[in-house]
């Protein structure tokens, strides 16, 4: 299984949107990309039809990271290349995420993809009719934490439907903490593709996010106004902060 890890996203932007038809959309994963105009490679592990491949088996590729960290550009570009060499793919995500519509996967810089929005993964085979979920080759996952049969569907849609599985999602929760079931994946991976954004605090490299709010619950659904991608020092600062904010807050509540 390879490894990767990314700290710059501006070779995993899209120039142009991608228009596609109506679900189900395609998904792509490519070869290897390189944005020309930066010095930041990626490579991408891709099922290539070859002989030493068997068409009977499929892959698992996933994608993880804070918020903001290009995840779901990088969905959208491997969409694009698949889509150009012919394969047959659907993108999903979680009916949970209403930020842009339930119809498309729009990511944080505005590029988007037409979707499936569904509660579970485990209903997508209906969902799509049986001969068009055999004609795929890959599936798209975006937003994969909020999937609870994640680890299921996945595995048998390698293993035993021969689909190449695209999964992104949040591999921490704002405690640093797992979320969900991606980290699940990773024993039964081909690749994982860890990336990072930049801390909104100094530039640097952000591994972390950080909830700007006093909320505890675990899926608070937001963007920028809720969240911020941030480094290692300025999430310790920032917990710090935050616990001190609702320290307060709650003292106020009792006065009151």
């Amino acid at each position: 299984m390879r490894m990767y890890s990314v700290s710059r996203m501006s070779s995993l932007l899209l120039h142009h949107p991608v228009a596609l038809s109506k679900p189900p959309p395609s998904l792509h994963l490519p070869v290897s990309s390189t944005n020309p105009r930066s010095p930041w490679k990626i490579r991408f592990a891709s099922r290539a039809y070859a002989a030493t491949h068997s068409p009977s088996f499929g892959e698992i590729h996933v994608i993880v990271g804070p918020m903001f960290a290009g995840k779901t550009t990088a969905l959208i570009q491997r969409v694009q290349l698949e889509t150009d060499q012919g394969r047959r793919a659907a993108m999903i995500k979680s009916d949970k995420d209403t930020r842009y519509g339930l119809d498309s996967i729009v990511s944080h810089d505005g590029f988007k993809m037409p979707c499936w929005a569904l509660p579970d993964l485990s209903s997508f085979p209906a969902k799509v009719g049986p001969l068009a979920y055999d004609e795929l080759d890959v599936i798209g996952i975006d937003e994969a934490q909020f999937f609870g049969d994640l680890y299921d569907f996945c595995r048998n849609a390698a293993d035993h439907d021969g689909k190449t599985v695209v999964v992104a999602g949040l591999d921490g929760d704002y405690l640093r903490r797992r979320f969900g079931s991606v980290l699940d994946l990773i024993p039964i991976a081909d690749s994982v593709t860890k990336l990072t954004a930049r801390c909104g605090l100094c530039e640097q490299r952000a591994c972390f996010t950080l909830r700007k709010t006093n909320d505890t619950e675990k899926e608070l659904i937001g963007g920028a106004d809720v969240y911020m991608p941030v480094c290692r020092q300025h999430y310790v600062k920032g917990q710090i902060v935050v616990e001190a904010a609702r320290i307060v807050l709650e003292s106020q509540k009792i006065k009151l």
